[in-house]
């Protein structure tokens, strides 16, 4: 083989390993991400450069009350009444790629997906209510330090629930500009991406991320 042609075509493998090492740390490991919103006031602000964990996807770990996760973006952002299910008060998913081209670029590279940060605020078996502003977990009010002072809780569509199985019931920290599970009820496990552990920008914000009181 011509040394020249041999050269050019080692470095074409090596270009491609490192996109095949750089895509599975992405989806299996972490990722940094950037807060274009703003329904996670005054935790995250829009411009913030956050650290995500995969990792916990990849093994099936545990979430946990407080927890701030990213998760695949529901189809149905507000649930129409004609189609509201309170036997059943799961997110709407109709979106599914079809072809491997397109599953790979929604999936992996993630270029036509959208996702939402929110907090977790109930986990399987738990009933939420919202009522007079407050947010009750299996009966007992709850101290969300996190969230800016004089903040109310506006009860939506699914504001009297009990978190079906396999899923959690999340919420934005910026309560009157966050579209959440009040509105497309609750995100099933298999549809979160990430825990979001680690802020990396700015800088005076620099650091592990903490989920009471940040």
């Amino acid at each position: 083989m011509n040394p020249k042609l041999k050269n050019i075509l080692e470095w074409i493998y090596c270009f491609v390993i490192a996109i095949i090492i750089a895509l599975a740390v992405k989806y299996f490991i972490g990722t940094p991400t950037i807060v274009k919103q703003s329904s996670m006031n005054n935790t995250l602000n829009e411009g913030q450069r956050l650290w995500l964990n995969r990792w916990v996807r990849t093994v099936n770990g545990e979430y946990e009350i407080g927890d701030i996760i990213t998760f695949e973006a529901p189809s149905v952002p507000r649930v129409p009444l004609a189609r509201v299910n309170f036997d059943n008060p799961v997110a709407i998913y109709e979106n599914e790629p079809k072809g491997i081209l397109n599953k790979f670029m929604y999936y992996v590279l993630e270029t036509t997906k959208t996702s939402y940060i929110k907090r977790i605020i109930g986990k399987e078996g738990d009933h939420i209510k919202i009522e007079n502003g407050k947010v009750y977990r299996n009966g007992d009010e709850l101290e969300e330090k996190y969230l800016a002072d004089g903040m109310v809780t506006e009860g939506k569509v699914f504001s009297d629930i009990v978190v079906p199985k396999g899923c959690v019931f999340v919420m934005g920290d910026n309560r009157t500009a966050s579209t959440d599970s009040r509105e497309f009820g609750c995100i099933p496990i298999s549809k979160i991406e990430s825990r979001v552990v680690f802020r990396f920008w700015p800088l005076n914000k620099f650091g592990k991320i903490d989920k009471w009181k940040d």
